[in-house]
């Protein structure tokens, strides 16, 4: 009897020192939290896909060409001046010119690369909740496939307005709450790297 007792202490020991391995080789999500929010903060939410230079210049009679520069005008973040532009032979067209406005400036990011050409920007994503990850059951892999939720916080009154969604859908999106996304992360010596673009569309991330 004491030699039952004493052999199933020792497998019970046995367990707990298996559990407590686990447990202490659990992969640590709020280190991929941390890892995709590093690589959100380099990369802000903007509202074109590509820097644009200004002054700029639009036809007033193509709607897809004015309804951005009306919607930041009508936010104070450019100045709109009517035009005509003459063409060979046939006669003028009405233009409008956009430049920036003081507002403007104080809220552009210019592009360091390109002089004159910037983009207004609201903010950078921030991960709210790591969701799940594969593989699961490989603790000390060393590349996750991570499926997490994110916001935009702290987006400024000119980014909010509803003549601002309207004009830039990724606006809209990228400030309607919680988006889910997919990172590809890597483990390296310098801790996890995101090696891959978001399952989202990352189309008003910039540099």
């Amino acid at each position: 009897m004491q030699a039952k007792y004493i052999l199933g202490l020792a497998a019970c020991g046995a367990m707990l020192i298996a559990a407590g391995c686990r447990k202490t080789n659990m992969v640590d999500k709020s280190a991929f939290k941390s890892a995709i929010n590093d690589y959100y903060q380099a990369r802000q939410a903007c509202v074109w896909s590509s820097p644009k230079k200004f002054p700029a210049q639009a036809d007033t009679s193509n709607d897809d060409q004015t309804k951005g520069f009306d919607a930041l005008t009508d936010a104070g973040l450019l100045v709109r001046k009517s035009a005509e532009k003459k063409r060979f032979l046939i006669g003028s067209k009405q233009v409008n010119d956009y430049d920036l406005s003081d507002k403007g400036r104080t809220t552009w990011t210019a592009d360091q690369t390109q002089p004159g050409y910037g983009n207004f920007c609201f903010g950078h994503r921030e991960v709210t909740t790591v969701d799940s990850f594969t593989p699961a059951d490989n603790p000390d892999a060393t590349q996750f496939t991570v499926t997490y939720h994110y916001d935009v916080a702290s987006v400024p009154d000119w980014a909010n307005s509803a003549e601002m969604k309207t004009a830039f859908p990724k606006v809209a999106n990228d400030t309607s709450g919680q988006q889910s996304a997919t990172a590809t992360l890597v483990k390296t010596n310098s801790g996890w790297q995101v090696t891959s673009p978001q399952a989202s569309t990352d189309s008003t991330i910039t540099n």
